[in-house]
């Protein structure tokens, strides 16, 4: 094996753990929130709802969503990835699972602690899975998507997605609450911050079709 083709199944290697480990953690994250009881994420927050209403778990229900959102790409002409595919998969998997291991906080303590972990998680999560240039998630690609199809900036097609989002996921009873406002102040910063600790640069040679977009573009859209 040449040095260049070690170097290359390395990164890819580096990569593959990234990104798994990041949807991992992301699920894992949102879990914290749900347990903490202080309020979600905007997608958190419509996925409990629906979770109420259907008396689905939120890992399963966090899957259908994903895969619906991916049947919006088709008309809106988007290309999924690695990332994209198991992304839909992976977060809810890891949701469900630390949902069953973490029980519910009690006490303000337990509970700003879940908050706070839940967050900081996030960011990290945020920062491992779009470093690792394996296509955005559907709920990015939805935003990217509308951005191009409507000219509007992304930071308005995301804020229009996310406050619809906690609305109809207040209506069918998610739970909004100061980590909702804490988590909306806290994930931008942190996610630019992880995204820098974890970037792993494009190849100089190697194609980088399944990266479609740029970890930076994406983060835009906190």
């Amino acid at each position: 094996m040449s040095i260049t083709s070690g170097r290359r199944g390395r990164r890819l290697t580096r990569r593959l753990s990234q990104l798994y480990l990041g949807l991992a953690l992301y699920g894992a994250s949102s879990a914290l929130l749900v347990r903490g009881g202080l309020g979600l994420e905007p997608w958190g927050v419509l996925h409990q709802g629906l979770a109420e209403l259907t008396g689905l778990t939120m890992g399963v229900v966090s899957i259908i969503v994903g895969a619906v959102v991916l049947l919006l790409w088709i008309p809106l002409g988007q290309r999924p990835g690695l990332g994209t595919v198991s992304n839909v998969f992976a977060v809810g998997i890891a949701m469900d699972a630390t949902l069953a291991l973490v029980p519910d906080g009690h006490g303000w303590a337990v509970r700003i602690t879940l908050l706070t972990c839940g967050i900081v998680l996030n960011g990290m999560a945020t920062g491992l899975y779009i470093a690792a240039r394996f296509g955005p998630g559907p709920r990015d690609g939805l935003m990217t998507g509308l951005h191009r199809l409507t000219g509007r900036s992304v930071r308005l097609v995301r804020t229009a997605i996310e406050v619809a989002v906690v609305a109809t996921g207040f209506a069918l009873g998610g739970s909004v609450g100061i980590g909702t406002v804490a988590y909306a102040l806290a994930i931008g910063p942190l996610a630019q911050l992880f995204l820098r600790v974890f970037d792993i640069p494009p190849a100089a040679t190697g194609s980088t079709a399944v990266a479609a977009g740029s970890p930076e573009h994406a983060i835009l859209r906190r």
